[in-house]
């Protein structure tokens, strides 16, 4: 069992940055799907990155607009993100600044 400082400890605000490669976004889908499997891919990494779920992972709309900058075909081949796991579980993703 474990001891109680580990709970107290998870539920503290995380914060972390990520590079997420996208390349296979581009191989796997349709043409027309791409960006949306990309959003999907982030979605799936950072749930699985930050211990928790993938229905709690928001994305910023600047990340959002950052993947359709060249259409829904066009996606880019990785992107840095910064996440943060809040004390409820949700968890927040947002472009790094200068990307």
């Amino acid at each position: 069992m474990a001891p109680k400082n580990e709970k107290s400890a998870r539920t503290e605000e995380l914060e972390r940055e990520y590079i997420i490669p996208l390349r296979a976004s581009q191989h796997q889908p349709s043409r027309r799907r791409r960006a949306g499997h990309a959003l999907e891919t982030v979605r799936r990494f950072v749930g699985r990155h930050m211990k928790g779920k993938v229905a709690d992972v928001w994305i910023d709309p600047r990340l959002n607009e950052f993947i359709w900058t060249r259409g829904v075909q066009h996606i880019p081949s990785k992107v840095r993100v910064k996440a943060i796991r809040f004390e409820d579980g949700l968890i927040e993703v947002d472009l790094v600044e200068g990307t």
